[in-house]
């Protein structure tokens, strides 16, 4: 029997978790990344590296050929990828009467754009494969826009409406479109700066998120979640 292989867009923080995890559970693990420091940090991992743009549709469209023809199958894709976030302006875009065209297209366009191409260049890569698991990873702004982060919520609520799409057009292909929300700040280097002094209760745990993504990639036809929010016990929950 063929092992079954995972490809994980992003592979620094959250999508080294994952690529581990799944290692772990006796997976194949691929991850595609952009810098040669991610990319070692893969193999060392034991996991197989690809370099490639992730919200390139040919960039992307090549390395899951690629995983396939190096590992022997494709079972699941995750997207774990953050859009790049621009170095000037307010965070999430700031307030829309002060924003302007060009914060639209960096903090809204960007995100809806890179989620745009990795479920159909995913999509397409499972379609050869047979079928398998497709899982959108995103944050609690799909859920709710706050003030001063709209543009922001905007591309995540784009996101949430992509992978729905995805859902319903193509479960009868065999395909799991699930969106995976994480509804707080992840725990990680990434984030260690603006977090200090955070008590760890209000923070998703890495490893923890990893678990959600393995429940979503092994859910079988008869009992498929299409959405799942994750939140910690210590970070205020929004029903």
């Amino acid at each position: 029997m063929t092992t079954q292989t995972i490809a994980v867009l992003g592979a620094r923080n959250l999508g080294g978790a994952i690529v581990e995890h799944f290692l772990e559970l006796g997976w194949n693990a691929a991850a595609i990344a952009r810098s040669e420091e991610t990319l070692a940090l893969v193999r060392e991992r034991g996991a197989l590296a690809l370099a490639a743009d992730a919200a390139d549709d040919d960039s992307l469209t090549g390395a899951l050929q690629r995983v396939r023809q190096e590992l022997g199958s494709l079972d699941a894709i995750v997207n774990a990828v953050s859009a790049a976030r621009p170095t000037g302006g307010p965070f999430g875009g700031g307030p829309l009467a002060d924003a302007d065209v060009g914060a639209f297209h960096q903090w809204t366009v960007a995100v809806a754009e890179q989620a745009f191409v990795f479920l159909s260049a995913g999509a397409k890569a499972l379609r050869d494969s047979g079928g398998g698991a497709l899982i959108q990873i995103t944050g609690g702004s799909s859920r709710r826009a706050i003030e001063g982060r709209g543009l922001w919520a905007a591309g995540a609520f784009a996101t949430r409406a992509l992978v729905q799409a995805a859902a319903l057009e193509l479960r009868a292909e065999n395909i799991h479109a699930a969106l995976l929300a994480v509804d707080a700040t992840i725990e990680s280097p990434k984030t260690e700066a603006f977090t200090r002094g955070q008590p760890r209760e209000a923070l998703a745990e890495m490893g923890q998120v990893a678990e959600a993504v393995a429940f979503l990639v092994r859910q079988r036809p008869r009992a498929l979640t299409h959405e799942l929010v994750v939140t910690p016990a210590g970070e205020r929950w929004v029903p």
